[in-house]
């Protein structure tokens, strides 16, 4: 039997969606070991000037703890 745990995690990047999500989970992993999924439940950007200069996502990574 497994237990796994979740955590919440707010990230962003002036390149993309995609690059927020790595970066995020990048930076959970230099804390916690056995990283298994994330599930991206929001996605959003910050509009400056009609250009969109940052895109922002809020996340839930599960990790194995037992």
């Amino acid at each position: 039997m497994s237990i796994a745990k979740i955590i919440e995690v707010n990230a962003s990047s002036s390149v993309g969606f995609e690059d927020a999500i790595k970066k995020g989970i990048a930076k959970v992993s230099e804390t916690v070991d056995n990283v298994q999924g994330a599930w991206v439940k929001e996605q959003k950007v910050v509009v400056k000037d009609g250009a969109i200069v940052e895109y922002r996502v809020n996340m839930s990574i599960t990790f194995v703890v037992a």
